[in-house]
């Protein structure tokens, strides 16, 4: 039987015990429905993990028994910086959530113009915490021992000025492909688009900044397919898939 994950960023140590906070205990108690004397698994992205066991599971409170620390390495040697157009409905949280599950390190949700999101500052907060969580879930369903960083929203061509290692965006119209590039450092920045695409301003301020454009094949994809497609790729030819 699989044991549950949990992610906390609280100091954690073998042999002290941990209460969780009300949106960690809710999840514990609700949704993973776990009881006293259940084990669990715990981490708070410092690397590895530790066991622990339940000893309270109740209305009032969850309290977790820290034991053995365990060494455990399941993250990519290629370093992955995702800068994401924002998207509307669910397909942002299906774009953030699959792409932990594929091993970004750090997203940068972005406002270009083609999106059809607007968000004002207090919903940015709002769908930052949002997206950190989702990521939070996805690293810990996936068995990663870090959670990536939702970064602040920003807009495009503020995020490409301050980007480093191979730099690629995503263009349908582009001649190079993927196979044809080599990361510095097993480092890669990616940038994904909005569902129209970008704007040709955008692909000169792309370009500028160093942005290389590539495409992935002949066919024209959804933004978030686009861009999952391109972290599996990423990870066959630089990362732990190949």
């Amino acid at each position: 039987m699989r044991v549950s994950r949990l992610y906390q960023s609280s100091t954690l140590q073998s042999g002290e015990t941990i209460e969780l906070d009300d949106d960690s205990a809710h999840y514990v108690r609700t949704v993973l429905r776990l009881k006293k004397g259940s084990t669990i698994i715990v981490f708070n992205s410092q690397g590895g993990e530790y066991s622990g066991t339940i000893l309270e599971s109740s209305r009032k409170r969850v309290v977790i028994d820290i034991n053995e620390w365990i060494a455990c390495n399941v993250e990519s040697n290629l370093h992955v910086n995702f800068g994401l157009a924002i998207s509307k409905g669910s397909r942002m949280d299906f774009a953030i959530q699959k792409s932990v599950e594929l091993g970004v390190n750090d997203i940068t949700p972005l406002v270009t113009e083609r999106s059809v999101v607007r968000l004002t500052d207090d919903s940015k907060q709002q769908k930052i915490r949002h997206w950190q969580k989702i990521a939070q879930h996805a690293a810990e369903q996936s068995g990663r021992t870090m959670v990536p960083a939702i970064n602040g929203v920003v807009k495009l061509d503020h995020w490409v000025e301050s980007q480093a290692g191979l730099k690629i965006f995503l263009d349908p119209s582009a001649q190079k492909k993927m196979t044809e590039l080599q990361p510095e450092q097993e480092k890669i920045t990616l940038l994904a688009g909005p569902e129209g695409g970008f704007s040709e301003s955008e692909r000169v301020t792309a370009k500028d900044a160093g942005f290389i454009p590539v495409q992935l094949g002949l066919r024209i994809l959804r933004s978030e397919t686009a861009a999952l497609a391109a972290l599996a790729a990423a990870q066959t030819l630089w990362g732990d898939y190949g």
